[in-house]
């Protein structure tokens, strides 16, 4: 699904890390680690096509329209786009070939599932940080995209969203999508996420999440 080669990455003339050599398999589900300013999320946006690499070859089996499906991080977000909470979940069917009354039954069930029926109608501007990345994620998951690539998909959720999270991310697992997310919930990391994709400036090495639990402490401590 995946495959990189010798991969650099970051602004133009400054890889923000070494060479990465990655080979991750459809339906895989990866964690990318590493301190604030190491490079994940340009990583990402490398793999989702948004960016050119600087050195080396990234070759991603889902470039068809509507295969890939980005999540950036929630900040990145106009808030005060015209459009209420139901029009941007909506918005994931954008290639469904269905029927409308069938699509108006998706949306209404990505939205009790999400837990957005209350928030159905308000603005962006009115939901809180939570019910936007609620409403972003129903969105992804009417999608149906091969490859989902996550930017702090739990950022500003409370416990019960992340409960709603981490229960997608296991269906999603299970219908053998690939899914590689950004995240800075060890502990989460470590019950869900089978390996992970450790970044610094001295290195890229891959182990289980659990494994890479102490350089990852002690640089988000520093």
């Amino acid at each position: 699904m995946i495959f990189c080669r010798t991969l650099q990455w970051g602004p133009p003339g400054y890889a923000l890390a070494p060479p990465l050599n990655m080979h991750l398999e459809q339906g895989s589900l990866t964690a990318v680690l590493g301190a604030n300013g190491s490079g994940k999320s340009s990583l990402l946006k490398v793999l989702a096509g948004l960016a050119r690499p600087l050195a080396g070859e990234c070759r991603v089996a889902a470039q068809e329209l509507g295969n890939i499906g980005y999540l950036q991080q929630v900040q990145a977000l106009d808030r005060q786009y015209p459009i209420d909470c139901q029009t941007l979940v909506d918005a994931g069917q954008w290639r469904s070939r269905l029927p409308k009354v069938q699509r108006r039954k998706q949306l209404q069930r990505a939205l009790v599932e999400w837990q957005l029926m209350e928030q159905a109608g308000r603005p962006l501007g009115a939901l809180s940080g939570g019910e936007l990345q609620r409403a972003l994620l129903a969105r992804l998951s009417l999608q149906q995209a091969r490859l989902l690539l996550l930017d702090e998909p739990e950022s500003a959720m409370d416990e019960a969203g992340q409960q709603l999270f981490w229960r997608a991310i296991k269906q999603w697992h299970e219908q053998g999508r690939t899914i590689v997310l950004v995240s800075h919930n060890l502990t989460k990391l470590a019950e869900h996420v089978p390996q992970a994709l450790w970044i610094s400036a001295g290195a890229c090495r891959f182990g289980r999440p659990g494994e890479l639990f102490g350089p990852a402490r002690r640089l988000h401590a520093a």
